[in-house]
């Protein structure tokens, strides 16, 4: 088995569309988990796993992207980057790096969260000549995913994208793959309509020979709408609690054990901080309020005596005093599709301002920009940047 370095190639050029009004001002790969970006997960997974070289693929709002990782140093590796300028699918995005990387490389998702022993296996894989490869995982809501057809040998033979006939299996792509440079000409061959995806070039592989399959069991955490923000917030620090700094905290303050704060949020007096709470930094939660449940972003305000659960506030935004955000599940709506009894009760989006004794009912979303006066009732979606007045 060959010990050459292998390359990792991270697809972080994405905009996130089903994710706004959060990735109305940072690509999707930047939104935090944590207190730390989904992008910075998987690159720290990858520095875990032993590779020491990563290109990523960058594009829509880059430069949140090239600013927070720089050139790798901080996590023991040597990143460069290639642009996709247009997001036209994954394929595309995978083409990018061809003049990047070596005879043999690994490519993954930068808004999925893998442990790094699959990206270890699946560098094993490459070095043994074994591709393309491909972890496979198991997912309760399969349908939403690529769902994964293999044979008795170990090898995918189908991947259909989010079928909307009978699932027979719940295995799905994990979205780790391994890759000789092969797969380029793969990819321009492969005859599509409209954006080029990568799992169209595999599953046209997959038919002729097979992809080897890498079966997966471990941690796999996907943000791919607004709700799975605070699923995957909880899953990080339930699985890996990072250490969380030493804010200023007022008095009787009461912290959940599986909270995140930033070193330099600010607490109030009698506030209480409930579990799967991540406060991202300069961020200020004033006296007697409630926060469980929820990502709150940098340089947020939460006012005295407000009550957030189960919610995202993203950054600037400012939570007037009395303000409720009651928790529980929801109905959401996104695009033609309706999903119920989502745990998600409200999002804020960056520099908005609710005021004081707001009400947010159940899955509502406040755009950027929007200005809430005091005392409305907000349900469904506002706009960004749109002013809500009572009656």
């Amino acid at each position: 088995m060959s010990e050459d370095p292998v390359t990792a190639v991270i697809l972080a050029a994405g905009e996130g569309r089903r994710l706004k009004p959060l990735t109305n001002r940072r690509p999707k790969p930047m939104i935090p988990v944590a207190n730390r970006p989904l992008l910075e997960h998987v690159v720290k997974a990858v520095a875990a796993a032993g590779i020491e070289r990563i290109v990523l693929v960058v594009g829509y709002r880059q430069e949140r992207i090239r600013n927070h990782f720089g050139d790798g140093d901080d996590w023991d590796v040597t990143i460069e980057y290639v642009e996709q300028a247009t997001q036209l699918g994954t394929g595309h995005a995978v083409l990018q790096a061809e003049s990047a990387v070596d005879d043999t490389f690994l490519v993954l998702n930068g808004d999925r969260i893998v442990d790094p022993s699959i990206i270890s296996r699946i560098c094993d894989r490459v070095r043994e000549d074994e591709f393309p490869a491909m972890a496979v995982t198991t997912a309760a809501r399969p349908r939403e995913y690529g769902v994964v057809s293999s044979d008795g040998d170990g090898r995918v033979t189908q991947i259909e994208e989010k079928p909307e006939g009978p699932v027979t299996t719940n295995r799905i792509n994990a979205g780790v793959y391994g890759f000789s440079a092969a797969i380029f000409d793969a990819i321009r061959e492969t005859d599509v309509t409209g954006e080029l995806a990568l799992t169209a070039t595999l599953t046209d592989i997959a038919r002729e020979r097979g992809v080897r399959a890498v079966s997966y069991d471990g941690r796999w955490l996907d943000v791919s709408n607004l709700w799975d923000l605070l699923t995957v917030n909880a899953g990080v620090i339930e699985e890996n609690k990072p250490d969380s700094d030493a804010p200023s905290l007022g008095e009787s303050v009461s912290t959940a054990a599986d909270v995140v704060l930033a070193g330099t949020v600010r607490v109030g007096a009698n506030v209480t901080i409930g579990g799967s709470t991540a406060i991202g930094s300069n961020a200020t939660i004033e006296a007697n309020a409630v926060v469980e449940n929820a990502v709150v972003f940098p340089d947020a305000v939460i006012g005295a005596g407000a009550v957030v659960r189960d919610a995202v506030v993203a950054g600037n935004a400012r939570i007037g005093p009395n303000v409720t955000v009651a928790g529980g599940a929801s109905e959401m709506v996104v695009g033609d599709a309706v999903h119920r009894d989502v745990e998600l009760s409200g999002v804020v989006g960056d520099n908005a301002s609710v005021g004081g004794g707001a009400t947010l009912t159940e899955g509502a979303v406040v755009g950027d920009g929007v200005r809430a006066e005091a005392g409305v009732v907000i349900d469904g979606r506002v706009e960004s940047d749109a002013v809500v007045r009572r009656g």
